[in-house]
């Protein structure tokens, strides 16, 4: 599957009100989301099949995220180090 950077029109889990968003609102009702064309949408149960929701769960291993996401703790740790070493160009080059 590609992912790209447009957010899909999403399908309600019942009633949207007041700008509730669909994390929130699969998150209260405990409703997998089915919607697998959205981006923050993974094959994870536990986390009702949302990135969002995961993140809002706590901290997860290395192991828990490369089992969410097919890859291996070890690429999940490559992963990590490179978007650290990005930050920290980034802030040296902000200050």
């Amino acid at each position: 599957m590609i992912k790209t950077n447009k957010i899909p029109v999403r399908k309600s889990v019942g009633t949207i009100l007041n700008n509730e968003t669909c994390f929130k609102a699969h998150k209260e009702r405990k409703k997998s989301c089915k919607f697998n064309e959205c981006k923050y949408w993974i094959d994870s149960k536990v986390d009702l099949n949302c990135t969002i929701i995961a993140a809002d769960n706590g901290p997860k291993t290395l192991q828990e995220i490369g089992d969410i996401f097919g890859v291996t703790r070890m690429r999940i740790c490559q992963i990590e180090k490179n978007v650290l070493e990005k930050l920290k160009s980034k802030k040296s080059s902000i200050i």
